[in-house]
């Protein structure tokens, strides 16, 4: 005859756990993604993302007669069509927030994620769940990359609606081509969204790893952000040769291809393979890290 043993509450089983833990379900990325959209710096990230193209179409209203030089240079031309059409105004907009602003939000969700709780003290206690360390980091980092690409729709899809119903459904303008018609410039820019997310990945990669190995998130954050800006002038000292090629920054620019007649893929290509390796380098060093720190905060 067999009988059913019973286990107190809490007592070890064969695995050695405690009775019905389960390391997966200890901490869900809903309540994390709920925790997350509540604090106050998600909301004036993603709220800044809104007001950006709004604030730029406000801007062009204002456009005077006086001087008209848009600064020339590689990007000049791109300016001065940036009120043909949404199409435009949107590439218009994702110009000048790909260099910095976009660097800065994606660093502040992923510098700040696990750095901030150790500032507030209750990161032990997360641990102390228990939470699996692989576990927390990999929700962590899976909600701060949510919430990366959520900006990047959010000011794209605003600079869409905006500059739509301001100038219109007009064809896609590029300074290296002829016109764009308006269906296919339409998945040249989602192109352009998805390369820029990719690129992107460097920053959270960086900012992720400053983020477990410090205590202080404006340290983490500051940190990626001032690590890229140092790469991108290190790319314009052309003496550096061929050495420039592994600059994480090297081809950021590199979605200035799609714009061409035909499609210039091959910086494309390679900007992908080297963003995708440099964070998986990253994310590597950030779990080895800190799932063999000492956690006292």
């Amino acid at each position: 005859m067999t009988t059913t043993e019973t286990r107190p509450a809490g007592t070890p089983d064969a695995a050695g756990g405690a009775a019905g833990y389960r390391p997966g379900a200890t901490l869900a990325i809903a309540a994390e993604w709920r925790r997350q959209a509540s604090r106050r710096r998600t909301q004036l990230a993603l709220g800044f993302m809104v007001l950006l193209p709004l604030v730029i179409l406000v801007a062009f209203q204002f456009e005077g007669s006086g001087d008209d030089d848009n600064g020339g240079g590689e990007f000049g031309s791109l300016i001065e069509l940036a009120t043909t059409g949404g199409l435009n105004f949107t590439l218009f907009s994702l110009l000048v927030s790909s260099s910095f602003l976009l660097v800065v939000v994606v660093a502040l969700f992923c510098g700040d994620t696990v750095a901030s709780e150790a500032s507030w003290g209750s990161l032990r206690y997360l641990l102390a769940v228990p939470v699996p360390r692989a576990r927390l980091l990999t929700v962590k980092l899976v909600v701060a990359l949510a919430y990366s690409l959520l900006a990047l729709l959010l000011i794209a899809g605003t600079a869409m609606l905006a500059g739509t119903l301001r100038y219109g459904w007009e064809p896609l303008s590029s300074t290296v081509a002829a016109q764009i018609p308006a269906g296919e410039g339409l998945l040249r820019l989602l192109g352009i969204l998805g390369y820029l997310a990719v690129v992107l990945l460097v920053v959270a990669g960086l900012a992720f790893l400053l983020s477990v190995t410090t205590d202080a998130a404006l340290g983490a954050v500051g940190g990626a952000v001032l690590l890229w800006i140092l790469s991108s002038i290190l790319d314009q000292i052309t003496a550096l040769g061929v050495l420039r090629d592994f600059l994480p920054t090297h081809y950021s620019q590199a979605w200035l291809g799609l714009l061409s007649t035909p499609v210039q893929t091959d910086d494309i290509v390679k900007g992908a393979i080297s963003a995708i390796c440099y964070a998986t380098v990253f994310w590597s060093l950030a779990f080895w890290r800190f799932t063999r720190k000492d956690v006292v905060s």
